[in-house]
């Protein structure tokens, strides 16, 4: 089985847990005999390629043309363009204007580089951020223009297409138009999990045009399964349900020197509404109330910081909380090695690895019930998100009961040990076996 994968991150360079996702899926299916070509907006040269060819969105000459060549290709491009409205450059430039746009879209943070090779034929290459800044709608749409060229350029090396959440669906759709190949998409997450009810409707048209295309659909869990058949209207039919796995890469333990006594107890991920850093902060404050021996720490950066960091203040708690910022790497092991618990006290969570990278590093875990990784654990405690009452009991029960947390700690890790991304990735396989037996 060939694959054509497009993703927005690949580790090392990550934002979260998307690209750790795609690391050990890929691993696995590299081992099973599966040749990948994952394409990202932007590589740097140093991702793990043993098992993957990581293609460079960046370094692509995209072709294209004024008039797509069938009806189904234009709506295609009039999807793409509609988010291209408010670019700083547009599709066709005369030589004149070059070096005036150029230098527009440069302090936009988004360059490319145009030639014109005949009639209305251009051949234009984007440098992508790769990013999820400002500019992020636009790169979604370029990232699309690319697609339909790695597709050409890889023309009869591929047998479907595998596109990871909502960033890359239209790339996936592009690809499919140009190739006829069968579309799988990978749903990580919804905008009902990032958003809650507030969604925001272009991010949830991309979602729904993307899974209406496929033609299989990949979710993270039961829980994003029923999200998107009941919120999108997609045919459960072609809907199922892989759940993620964790893996650490080889090597020594870590060993960390600790400069307090007090117990750790950690959340580490972004800090935005998703993620419910508001009820850890509120669940703290009712633990310091029953002990003093214990201190919290935030790892993780979002837009919910500066919330986040004057509700500590105005709690009295802010001598035994603390911020990290975002970590990644060695970073995260180190941090684990540091915790007593941790937390996942997620308002929708599509599924949660940390959790799982938690219990791998022994310690005992804590994670809401709105999560898919829920469904997969017996040796966490599950709390409702809402339920700080409960939460605060739990936190308080691990750090003050060593048998307690021993016994979470032990079992965890054999429970996690048992889930393989191998197991994973042959359920993936057998999704593009039947994509490719639909297509026929």
């Amino acid at each position: 089985m060939r694959v054509l994968m497009f993703g927005w991150e690949f580790p090392p360079h990550i934002a979260g847990g998307l690209g750790t996702a795609c690391y050990g899926l890929t691993r696995s299916l590299g081992k099973l005999g599966v040749d990948v070509n994952f394409v990202v907006p932007r590589a740097y040269g140093d991702e793990d390629q043993r098992f993957v060819r990581v293609v460079n969105a960046s370094d692509v000459n995209a072709t294209y043309t004024s008039a797509p060549v069938d009806t189904a290709e234009q709506e295609l491009w009039r999807r793409v363009k509609f988010y291209e409205i408010d670019s700083n450059m547009v599709p066709y430039v005369t030589p004149e204007d070059f070096e005036k746009e150029r230098k527009a879209f440069e302090e936009s943070g988004c360059n490319a580089i145009h030639s014109q090779i005949g009639g209305d034929v251009w051949k234009e290459r984007y440098t992508f951020s790769g990013k999820y800044g400002a500019n992020l709608m636009e790169e979604v749409a370029r990232y699309a223009t690319v697609a339909a060229q790695v597709a050409r350029d890889l023309e009869g090396q591929f047998d479907v297409i595998h596109a990871h959440d909502w960033l890359t669906y239209y790339a996936g759709m592009a690809a499919k138009r140009v190739s006829g190949k069968p579309l799988v998409v990978h749903i990580h997450a919804t905008e009902y999990d990032r958003s809650g009810e507030s969604v925001n409707p272009e991010v949830h048209a991309i979602e729904k045009a993307g899974m209406s295309a496929a033609d299989m659909v990949m979710a993270v869990s039961h829980l994003t399964r029923n999200i998107v058949i009941n919120r999108y209207g997609i045919d459960p039919s072609k809907v199922v349900t892989v759940h993620n796995a964790v893996r650490f890469a080889e090597g020594q333990e870590i060993e960390v020197e600790r400069g307090v006594k007090d117990k750790v107890v950690t959340f580490l991920g972004r800090i935005t509404y998703q993620k419910g850093p508001d009820y850890f902060v509120e669940a703290a404050a009712k633990v310091l109330k029953r002990t003093k021996n214990v201190r919290f720490v935030m790892a993780g950066s979002g837009d919910m910081m500066n919330h986040v960091i004057r509700r500590v203040a105005k709690l009295g708690i802010a001598d035994k909380f603390h911020f990290t910022g975002f970590l990644r790497g060695d970073d995260v092991k180190k941090m684990f090695a540091m915790s007593d618990v941790y937390i996942m006290p997620s308002v929708s969570e599509p599924f949660g690895i940390s959790p799982l990278e938690a219990m791998k590093s022994n310690v005992p875990t804590i994670i809401s019930k709105q999560s898919g990784v829920a469904e997969v654990l017996d040796y966490a405690i599950k709390v409702d998100y809402w339920d700080i009452d409960a939460m605060a009991d739990a936190i308080y029960g691990l750090v003050t009961y060593p048998a307690l947390a021993h016994i979470f700690a032990e079992k965890g890790l054999q429970e996690v040990n048992a889930m393989k991304w191998d197991k994973a990735a042959g359920e993936v396989l057998d999704v593009y076996e039947k994509a490719c037996a639909m297509a026929k």
